[in-house]
């Protein structure tokens, strides 16, 4: 069959090329650039049920968007008009040119401009089925989306964003021709339905839409007119595919195609790691720079800092403009992660940022490690209280008080100071420095033969839990602690009517998912309120290790924030479960605030022979009131 052509294709096919070359060559350099027991698990995962399952996510988030419909419905039919309509477009699109032609191999500008090159068959059956008429429905739904769009830069509050991002240059220009792409297509369609509509038009059949437009564009203009148009219109059309094309890899519209392969990459367990690999190309170019990370930040809603969020942090850093302000500014608690439709490792790619910058380290810097060890006492329960803890004196003699009730002899590695755990150096990026002190605390555990390790401090507890090498040890905060012995019936705690307003601590809950302990515990001893700022939507206290550029007031602003928010239901005390969180609110908060151990403390029922041992010094009515 003879095909048709017409100059104005070549913007649409250079650019389609380039784009395609462009992402070839990427993805393959990335690929072989990644570790080599990445490229191992790859191969070794391809042909399993894993690969079914990111095929499914694929179709769920990049044609669906299902994480943006949970968020706002209007912002997800705005994102899945764009890119499942788009994508329809050209499968329905293909269907048709294949149908007509009965050939399913055919340049792919013949199905881009098919009513261009055959306009007496916009209104025909193709074996049975009405093509042109989808076409239309499925252009609507792509220009309603566009519609949208437009609507959200000026009133995105209305889609559920209170902030939206700032585009780079590249960003605009794709933008730009974007948003132009189907309405060029609609009056490039238009015009030749006009010029070649049938008279009169079977109801039943054809292009309803554009039909019905070319049909009065002839009749208000004039054919000859209409015919003059016909050429500019497809050419403006093709150039603006074209120039998208040709600017997508230099723009966040880069993420059409790279969610693919990092979806893929990410179900195959190949993720992000300490220290920067090619996977960050992945996770980096995948996102969207769509904004919905800007809202959770408490930097900006709190403290008034605009130009670190994620968003930008991931902008800078794929153009290698990123600054130690940006890399920096972070309080690493994690609230832009849980929002991130594309579910990116964002954390770990800004920890890692941090790493790269890392200088070199010599031996004399830990000399200090040979006489670390202060630990004291014996017992197959070890207590590691962490730097912050030893700055909380009540939480200390609290979980003192909670050992000695429970029967529990303890190892405690820390009560006259020691070495910390690590972290806080690790979200610095000094990971070297980081796995001398973990290295230190590994040998001192081992020796001393505990079996479980407690600590107070989720900071302390993420560590040990995710780098630290300790087989035959249980690992416990003591929120679980706590709970295990009184469900074990060896503490005993007296309730109250109290209403507890509980906030879950970045690290303890959406760092370890720790989240139903806390609450069993204290719904024993008062009534914990429910509020919308809880578990993965808990706000920052503001004195995150993670920020070394936040100021004094910058935190002080964040934590005053998050303390109204959990006074607001008039509760009488605010509790956390992470002694820097207490810390934070403590001096900012409108009612009292305790560790969840300060108050278990207080309501532990204990023999009174025993109260002496437990108690300590102290008058008659203090014991007893302690007591309960």
């Amino acid at each position: 069959m003879n095909l048709h052509f017409d100059p104005f294709v070549i913007p649409f096919t250079l650019g389609m090329l380039y784009l395609f070359g462009v992402i070839i060559y990427r993805y393959i350099k990335w690929f072989f650039e990644l570790p080599l027991n990445s490229r191992y698990r790859f191969g070794k995962k391809i042909f399993s049920y894993r690969t079914i399952t990111a095929a499914w996510e694929c179709v769920q988030e990049c044609l669906f968007h299902r994480s943006i419909w949970k968020r706002n419905p209007l912002l997800g039919y705005m994102h899945t008009s764009l890119a499942l309509g788009w994508f329809l477009l050209i499968v329905v699109g293909k269907f048709e040119t294949s149908a007509y032609l009965k050939d399913a191999i055919n340049p792919p500008y013949l199905h881009v401009f098919f009513r261009f090159f055959y306009p007496d068959e916009s209104f025909r059956f193709h074996h049975g089925f009405n093509y042109a008429f989808l076409m239309d429905i499925l252009l609507i739904f792509v220009l309603s989306g566009v519609a949208l769009a437009l609507f959200k830069r000026f009133r995105s509050r209305a889609l559920g964003m209170r902030k939206t991002t700032k585009h780079t240059t590249g960003d605009r220009i794709a933008l730009s021709v974007l948003w132009l792409i189907f309405p060029a297509r609609l009056l490039a369609e238009s015009i030749t339905c006009g010029l070649y509509q049938l008279d009169p038009l079977p109801t039943a059949l054809g292009n309803f839409m554009t039909h019905g437009i070319g049909s009065s564009m002839r009749e208000a203009i004039g054919l000859n007119a209409l015919s003059l148009m016909e050429l500019p219109a497809w050419w403006i059309y093709s150039l603006a595919l074209g120039i998208f094309f040709v600017a997508m890899p230099y723009s966040r519209y880069m993420h059409i195609f790279t969610e693919i392969p990092y979806i893929f990459l990410k179900n195959y367990g190949i993720r992000s790691q300490q220290e920067p690999t090619s996977m960050d190309n992945f996770e980096i170019q995948a996102c969207s720079r769509c904004g919905i990370c800007i809202d959770p930040c408490q930097l900006q809603s709190a403290a008034g800092i605009n130009n670190v969020q994620s968003v930008y942090f991931l902008r800078d850093r794929r153009y290698n403009k990123l600054q130690d302000e940006i890399t920096d500014n972070c309080l690493m608690c994690g609230r832009c992660e849980t929002k991130c439709p594309v579910h990116l490792d964002l954390m770990k790619l800004r920890q890692n940022s941090r790493t790269a910058r890392e200088g070199a380290l010599t031996d004399n810097r830990f000399a200090y490690l040979n006489g670390a060890d202060r630990s004291e006492g014996r017992g197959k329960v070890g207590y590691f209280a962490g730097c912050m803890t030893l700055l909380q004196p009540g939480v200390l003699e609290s979980m003192r008080k909670i050992f000695e009730a429970s029967g529990d002899e303890v190892w405690w590695a820390d009560r006259e100071g020691g070495v910390c755990c690590g972290r806080p150096l690790k979200l610095s990026g000094e990971v070297q420095a980081a796995r001398r002190l973990m290295d230190f605390n590994i040998q001192l555990f081992q020796k001393h033969g505990i079996e479980t390790l407690v600590t107070s401090c989720p900071i302390c507890l993420r560590v040990f839990k995710e780098d630290y090498d300790l087989p035959g040890i249980e690992v416990l905060h003591h929120s679980q602690y706590i709970l295990r012995r009184i469900e074990e019936a060896r503490l005993t705690v007296t309730g109250t009517d109290m209403q507890v307003a509980y906030h879950d601590p970045c690290e303890l809950g959406r760092g370890l998912k720790i989240y139903k302990e806390p609450r069993r515990l204290l719904s024993k001893v008062a009534f914990v309120q429910k509020f919308k700022e809880s578990k993965k939507n808990a706000l920052c206290c503001g004195g995150s290790l993670g920020d070394t550029r936040l100021s004094a007031p910058q935190e002080n602003a964040i934590a005053t924030t998050a303390a109204q928010v959990y006074a607001s239901k008039q509760a009488d005390l605010l509790v956390t479960a992470c002694p820097q969180c207490k810390d934070s609110f403590k001096r900012n908060s409108p009612i009292p605030v305790k560790d969840l151990s300060e108050l278990i403390a207080e309501r532990l029922v204990v023999p009174k022979h025993d109260i002496p041992k437990i108690y300590g010094a102290g008058t008659a009515h203090q014991r007893a009131r302690s007591a309960g």
